[in-house]
């Protein structure tokens, strides 16, 4: 067996990585972190607070750290710690088992997080408890007491739940902070009184199974002895599998706060769950509506802020909240066990020990702390937006206001919640109306888009891509602010920020106030190409005259409309922490949300800025194939000779192929079409613009009884370039001619930037 310094190396760092998730072999900062955990943790066994410990960290769904340290079991029966030693999880029950089933079976319509626990429970209604609810018991505000009196002789499940009924609460319900397990072994009960099953029975059926969790249940079988960690020492007999808590042991092993047993490779599944928002590897464990609310910080005492069954910041936190950030969660356990996630950089820390062993007297505080500020520091860094920037802030600017708000499902935190959703569920904020731009709410829909409602708040959504694009003047009037919160993608023609750009001329009109909320340009900020457009009306494909590409943030965009147009709105721009301008969105640390339904990746996106111009012409770009703008083809295409025309020009950053693909839907839909596929090779070097005046360019040169060059003028935006290209011009002498219009564009632009 392999030592290391007198410590045991079951596991390598990244050796092995749980079912779904992937080990990550090559992370900037990996091995400092991990000679730094590997110090902790035998600092901490030599100091005698851990007899030995088992590791694991994870990032954007990949592995970056997982190893086991020192003795499972101590002298006289010494063993080495295993990668898959199954622990007494204690308390982490209440995260892992108990909470989840609760907010299953509110799912499902079977029980409210409002009504009071004696509805389902009516026995409990004695000594005072009557108003207690179910959400009271979530967040320990019920004034029951910590724990049932050991003091007393007494034994079995049933009679746990008669003192339950005879307790008397200490304080009124939702009036103090007191962590309670009573409070979990009462909604472990409401499990089996609702669901029909035991509180172990339905974790292993709706929750554990589906997730993988193979090695996680409540008392474990015996035959998996040599795997499990001993806790503590009960007459003088050492205590191996069975639960140490001892209010759960008098009730059989199985309570709502604690008597799960586990490995971490099966907590980082469920870690996995909870940061993809409840689902992981095709199992839907959960609704994001239901993450969200379990996680969503609520102060419930001074120095106490909970989410439901979760810690976010208490006494109980172990350093582990200040280390990760004000948006982390997790929990601890008696025994020693710390399930930590953070949710905007997708990371999470899971410490399994057992302190108790041998002696009573470990202490897994000092671990916990120095592990999560060295993980912390080494995940990867993230930029802020501005939602999560006014998160982090507690919508301070919000209080007491009523609300609207522009968006879609672009918006969203780094933890990928709806900006709906959190508005909707902020303490002090009257979200009163949602305003979606082209695609609607969703992103996925094509045409003209009716008004509707919210299917999650239930709140009126008015469409801005429908009979009108801008906001009913009569909802505007009882707003106190607008807030936009929409992901650009760094093109003139693309409609979100002309959308909010009407909405602000509405708000000005109403003398609403407008906050909003910026995102990252996703093709950089840094760099400006294209033609300017002609001076004309404002339209929602072209509401400035600017290049096609701006190099600017939404945020920024607003600052430009407002003052160069003289729109007198009473502007703010909450800025991104973090971000620089030279971040294509993949160095953000941000997930990708597709922006609209043809833009899949950063990649489409990209191309999108060049392939986009040539589409209003007769010509199809690869709407509905899997991959638009990768795509130009048409049946009277010859994709062998577009290709070949196209790779003579030599066009810096793509290359080109012929292909034959068959749209399902938008031009020729259902119909065979020759044409190319173009390999982005170097984002870097590519002039978007560029690449489409080359496209039209060949499809005239090639095509001229065919492609209808003059329908590309609304998006190349530009008489004196499409007169050029008809006139059989060189491109890339074409496009130099937009130097002198940039290089004005550019000053006008330097006034409004925000990031350096």
């Amino acid at each position: 067996m392999l030592r290391l310094l007198g410590f045991s190396l079951f596991a390598l760092i990244l050796g092995f990585a749980p079912s779904g998730l992937t080990a990550k072999t090559a992370l900037a900062g990996t091995e400092p972190m991990a000679a730094a955990i590997a110090r902790t943790v035998q600092d901490e066994i030599a100091a005698g607070h851990i007899p030995g410990a088992v590791v694991i960290a994870g990032e954007q769904g990949k592995v970056i750290y997982r190893r086991a340290f020192g003795d499972q079991a101590r002298a006289p029966s010494r063993v080495d710690m295993r990668i898959d030693t199954i622990f007494d999880l204690a308390s982490l029950t209440k995260v892992v088992a108990t909470t989840p089933a609760v907010m299953q079976l509110v799912e499902n319509g079977k029980l409210k997080l409002d009504d009071p626990v004696a509805r389902y429970w009516p026995a409990f209604a004695g000594a005072g408890k009557a108003g207690i609810t179910v959400r009271q018991l979530l967040t320990h505000t019920s004034g029951l007491a910590p724990d049932l009196d050991l003091s007393q002789s007494w034994q079995g499940e049933a009679e746990a739940l008669r003192r339950i009924e005879a307790e008397t609460p200490s304080s009124p319900p939702g009036t103090r902070f007191e962590y309670s397990d009573i409070n979990f072994i009462v909604l472990g009960e409401l499990v089996r009184r609702v669901s029909g099953e035991p509180l172990d029975r339905y974790a292993k059926q709706h929750i554990f199974i589906p997730l993988g969790m193979a090695d996680t249940g409540f008392y474990p079988a015996t035959s998996l002895r040599s795997r499990i960690a001993p806790t503590d020492v009960q007459n003088a007999v050492l205590r191996w599998g069975v639960v140490q808590d001892p209010t759960a042991d008098r009730m059989g092993g199985v309570a709502g706060h604690s008597g799960l047993f586990g490995t971490a490779d099966d907590l980082a599944k469920f870690a996995e769950m909870m940061l993809a928002n409840g689902s992981y590897c095709g199992a839907h464990i959960l609704s994001p509506a239901s993450v969200l609310a379990m996680t969503l910080p609520r102060r419930v005492a001074e120095d106490t802020t909970r989410g439901l069954g979760w810690d976010v910041a208490s006494p109980y936190s172990g350093g582990q909240d200040t280390a990760f950030g004000p948006e982390s969660f997790g929990h601890t356990g008696y025994s020693g066990t710390s399930l930590w996630i953070d949710p905007k950089r997708g990371g999470f820390l899971i410490i399994l020990t057992s302190r108790l062993h041998p002696d009573d007297g470990g202490d897994a505080r000092p671990l916990r702390q120095r592990l999560a500020e060295v993980v912390a520091a080494a995940l990867q860094p993230q930029v802020l937006t501005g939602i999560d920037v006014l998160e982090d802030d507690a919508f301070a600017p919000l209080i007491g206001k009523k609300v609207g708000l522009l968006t879609n499902q672009t918006g969203r935190d780094a933890a990928g919640r709806r900006s709906v959703d959190l508005l909707a569920n902020a303490e002090g904020i009257h979200l009163a109306a949602i305003f979606s731009p082209e695609h609607g709410i969703d992103g996925k829909r094509e045409g003209q888009i009716a008004s509707g409602t919210d299917s999650t708040t239930g709140l009126p959504i008015q469409s801005l891509y429908g009979k009108s694009l801008s906001p009913d003047p009569k909802v505007l009037t009882g707003l106190d602010v607008l807030l936009v919160d929409l992901q650009d993608v760094g093109v003139r023609f693309y409609t979100y920020a002309s959308s909010m750009a009407y909405a602000m001329e509405a708000a000005a009109k109403a003398k609403v106030p407008v906050m909003v909320l910026d995102r990252p340009d996703p093709i950089t900020g840094a760099v400006v190409q294209g033609p300017v457009l002609d001076p004309q009306p404002p339209s929602l494909t072209g509401y400035f005259p600017m290049p096609v590409r701006h190099g600017m943030t939404i945020g920024e965009l607003a600052e430009m409309f407002n003052a160069e147009y003289h729109l007198g709105v009473d502007l703010s721009v909450i800025r991104m922490r973090d971000y620089e301008r030279d971040f294509w969105y993949d160095a953000t640390g941000l997930r990708w949300v597709d922006p609209s339904p043809n833009l899949h990746s950063l990649d489409q996106a990209t191309l999108y800025g060049g392939v986009a111009l040539i589409e209003g012409a007769n010509v199809s770009v690869g709407r509905g194939t899997p991959t638009p703008f990768e795509l130009v083809g048409a049946p009277w295409i010859d994709g062998v000779a577009l290709a070949n025309a196209l790779n003579r020009r030599d066009i810096p950053g793509v290359r080109f192929s012929p292909t034959k693909f068959r749209p399902q839907r938008d031009a020729y839909a259902g119909q065979s079409c020759n044409g190319i596929h173009i390999a982005l090779l170097d984002r870097g070097t590519l002039d978007m613009p560029r690449l489409g005046i080359e496209l039209a360019a060949a499809l005239h040169q090639l095509y001229p009884a065919h492609f209808q060059i003059e329908r590309t003028i609304g998006m190349i935006g530009s008489r004196t370039t499409l007169d050029a290209l008809e006139q059989g011009r060189n491109p890339a002498i074409i496009a130099k001619n937009w130097g002198a219009p940039l290089e004005q564009f550019k000053s006008l632009r330097a006034k409004y930037l925000l990031y350096p």
